[in-house]
């Protein structure tokens, strides 16, 4: 049989432990908390770092380009011209969102 010990903590921390352990027993739930916390980090953070963002932030933006070109060649081949302002202003934001990637793949 395991040696026991008494582990004496504030009348909180022992309501915070009988309102989360479930079926679990005392030791086996404080074991499991104990365990989890001196776990070996990942390396897996749960955050973005600044380069990350920017990488992400230029591929929405390829991929918002690459959709609306997608859809202004499409309605072209249909072989209606667009006369309208919106097209228009498609075609600017296509344009924009062009000579804005090529500016961040060439630092």
């Amino acid at each position: 049989m395991a040696d026991k010990r008494m582990l004496i903590v504030d009348a909180d921390i022992a309501r915070k432990i009988d309102d989360n352990r479930g079926d679990m027993g005392y030791s086996e739930f404080l074991e499991l908390l104990i365990n989890s916390q001196l776990k070996e980090p990942t390396g897996h953070n749960n955050y973005v770092d600044k380069e990350e963002f920017h990488q992400f932030a230029a591929g929405m933006k390829e991929l918002l380009r690459n959709f609306l070109d997608f859809f202004l060649s499409y309605g072209l081949e249909l072989g209606r011209q667009p006369q309208d302002k919106t097209f228009q202003e498609l075609s600017q934001k296509l344009q924009e969102l062009g000579s804005s990637g090529n500016k961040n793949k060439n630092p």
